[in-house]
């Protein structure tokens, strides 16, 4: 079986890189309920909830069940966000990924989710990739669009903090040459 925990996606400007321990600190500071609005997840109020999602992920890539990365910009190794594939062992893997607020509109999400997929068309079966967004999140809509996703289904959903998000699922389909 493939070491999910060795695996490093390198884009023109970005390195996707396993996520670790070594960062919880900017995880959690950067991981605000501003950067949550729109997302399933709420903030850490705690380092030690930030500590536990990430020894969380790690057992999931571990077990070959998601592939979680951590965004890097490749000139400076500056920490920008976290990307991931969840449902690898599926036949609908699931794309995610947040960026943090001062490195928004600089196109790093696209970059970042473009060569994930690019990665699972090289490296997974899948019937499609699932792209859940809150309707009005509408950076994070694009991202689906650019390739190619097409909406499939609307449902409403409370997440983590109490807040209802009106979801749309894209799927995302394999292109074929």
């Amino acid at each position: 079986m493939v070491s999910y925990l060795k695996i490093i996606i390198e884009t023109k400007r970005l390195l996707l890189v396993p996520i670790s321990l070594d960062f919880d600190k900017e995880i959690f500071k950067e991981f605000t309920s501003e950067i949550t609005l729109f997302m399933f997840p709420k903030t850490a109020e705690k380092i030690e909830e930030t500590q536990e999602f990430i020894n969380s992920a790690l057992g999931k890539i571990q077990k070959g069940e998601e592939l979680q990365m951590v965004v890097l910009k490749k000139d400076t190794r500056e920490f920008l966000g976290c990307a991931g594939l969840h449902h690898i062992d599926t036949p609908t893997p699931e794309l995610g990924i947040w960026i943090k607020k001062s490195a928004h509109g600089n196109g790093y999400g696209r970059e970042a989710v473009a060569d994930l997929k690019k990665w699972a068309d090289d490296n997974l079966k899948y019937d499609y990739l699932l792209y859940p967004v809150d309707k009005n999140n509408i950076s994070s809509r694009k991202i689906a669009e650019s390739l190619g996703g097409v909406i499939e289904r609307e449902v409403d959903k409370e997440n983590m903090s109490g807040n209802i998000l009106h979801k749309v699922e894209y799927r995302i389909y394999r292109k074929v040459f």
